[in-house]
């Protein structure tokens, strides 16, 4: 992984030789599975206690990581409560993967919303879950119950993030935007992936964004791309580091994978997940949109 610009990536053998470590009552290294929403009608068992890495802490995305009372990260206390509750503390080497037909689908939401409070050495299990089951690594359906702990947030840090202004200012500026949906939602053929609910009231897209799907920035096998490959993907966008960039999708959760490939993998340093994503602009009242292929 050293031709990456961080190590924040790790493979399946790293994690298959860090389980004790992970299973130890000790905090100072955590593992997390995210599990992706699920309708509430669903009958069946989470995917989490059907089997998991030995150690792993469960998150759903939805219920978890996400407030309750209006669409938003965690506030910081309740990320803080969170934590603490579960044995980790700011200290805690953490490391996501999930599932999803887009492997680590919400994994890499989760470290960017570990990143927003400032959490340092977070990480994540490149192919997530699917790779770890194809490859025939444990699993068990054994819970942990670590010591609770207490944790001090040193965030948020609002660089990482981009709200509708910063939207507005980057149009203004001519700045490359980042869209990861499907082409069928960038042209407004769809408002959303046809599994999920529609969120917002019209289709297309931001004026000014390049589509470049987020299955764009993977191999066959879940994982990421080699840093050229990564390099080039984006060059055709557009993209090179050289100017701030602000990535988005339907909810935040997609984009943040496209966040981490630039910010994280190739250490572009002016990077902004948009998580009001599509879900804000496509419901905005005279927010411009644009429709058809780029």
């Amino acid at each position: 992984m050293s031709d990456y610009d961080t190590d924040v990536l790790v493979t399946a053998e790293w994690v298959e030789d860090h389980l004790e470590e992970f299973q130890s009552d000790d905090p100072a290294y955590r593992l997390v599975e995210i599990e992706s929403p699920t309708p509430p009608d669903n009958e069946f068992p989470s995917l989490y206690s059907e089997g998991h890495i030995p150690g792993a802490i469960g998150f759903n995305w939805a219920e978890d990581l996400s407030d309750q009372d209006q669409r938003d990260v965690l506030k910081k206390d309740d990320f803080e409560t969170l934590l603490g509750e579960h044995g980790i503390t700011e200290d805690s080497t953490v490391v996501f993967y999930g599932d999803g037909h887009i492997p680590n689908w919400f994994a890499v939401f989760a470290y960017w919303e570990f990143k927003y409070y400032g959490h340092e050495d977070a990480r994540v299990l490149d192919g997530g879950k699917d790779y770890w089951v194809e490859n025939d690594y444990p699993l068990t359906e054994d819970e942990p119950a670590f010591s609770a702990q207490e944790y001090n947030a040193r965030g948020p840090f609002e660089s990482i993030r981009a709200y509708k202004d910063d939207v507005d200012k980057a149009r203004e500026a001519d700045l490359p935007m980042v869209d990861v949906r499907s082409p069928e939602e960038f042209s407004g053929e769809l408002i959303a992936p046809p599994e999920l609910d529609e969120t917002a009231q019209r289709g297309g897209h931001i004026p000014g964004a390049s589509n470049v799907p987020v299955p764009t920035n993977l191999q066959d096998d879940g994982r990421f791309l080699p840093p050229e490959e990564l390099r080039e993907l984006y060059a055709e966008a557009g993209i090179d580091g050289d100017e701030s960039v602000v990535t988005y999708c339907r909810v935040g959760e997609r984009s943040a994978i496209a966040w981490f490939a630039l910010s994280e993998l190739l250490g572009y340093e002016d990077v902004h997940n948009y998580d009001g994503s599509w879900t804000e602009w496509g419901n905005l009242i005279r927010a411009p949109i644009a429709k058809g292929e780029q």
